[in-house]
């Protein structure tokens, strides 16, 4: 499956992936927390990418985990069709939210999710205080924290891929998913840079609202050509 996992594909789940309303949301709040809490922007500025850092590795292992398992444990082929199915099924879900977003079933984060992040940024606020070098660790502990809270809602592109990836060579999908998990993380670094240049997270977030329709419509129409792809290239 490898020959037909081409560098695009790879970059359009990736991106799919990326601009989720999730990610964004939980990035612009812990970016408005982050704010208040590092009075310095310099050091605002390292928390956020010390959390990319942490979303980027968490996110990597996890593919590489799935993937090794469907890989060495032989059932790459249901595996296989159970993302291909997953595809399309969030897909229609997603694009159901441009038209009626909220309602009905919606692809979100685990329940109570954001109520512990607002803990844990709580945490990060009283460590900077009495433990500067802890509050650090707390925004670390937070990109972990986020990327499995969020796998309901964003995981999928990123499962077709990991389901692509099984039916090749282990040694090819590493650096393939190095790359996706490069490009998932690109716009979290736009979005540290505009609060770091001066735009609010106010402005930010007024802007995700504005937009989550249009996202959501981008990313169940990638998904639904992933899932689609997928059937026609084992057919």
């Amino acid at each position: 499956m490898t020959e037909q996992l081409t560098i695009g594909i790879i970059i359009a789940a990736a991106l799919a992936d990326s601009i989720n309303p999730c990610v964004f949301g939980v990035l612009i709040f812990l970016l408005a927390y982050m704010t208040k809490v590092f009075k310095n922007t310099a050091r605002m500025l390292f928390a956020g990418l010390i959390y990319i850092t942490a979303v980027y590795v968490t996110y990597f292992l996890i593919g590489l985990g799935i993937f090794t398992l469907a890989y060495t444990a032989g059932f790459a082929k249901p595996f296989y069709w159970f993302a291909a199915s997953v595809a399309i099924v969030a897909g229609i879900f997603e694009v159901k939210d441009y038209f009626w977003y909220g309602k009905g079933f919606s692809l979100q984060m685990i329940p109570g999710a954001a109520e512990r992040i607002k803990k844990y940024s709580d945490a990060m606020e009283r460590m900077e205080t009495v433990h500067p070098a802890l509050s650090l660790a707390v925004a670390a502990f937070l990109g972990i924290f986020v990327v499995f809270v969020e796998l309901p809602c964003t995981g999928a592109p990123y499962l077709a891929i990991l389901g692509m990836l099984s039916k090749g060579l282990y040694t090819e999908a590493i650096p393939l998913l190095l790359l996706y998990n490069l490009i998932f993380i690109l716009p979290l670094f736009v979005i540290v840079g505009l609060v770091y240049f001066g735009h609010s997270s106010k402005t930010l977030e007024k802007w995700r609202k504005e937009n989550r329709g249009l996202m959501r419509l981008g990313i169940g129409m990638i998904l639904l050509a992933l899932g689609a792809y997928m059937i026609w290239a084992v057919i």
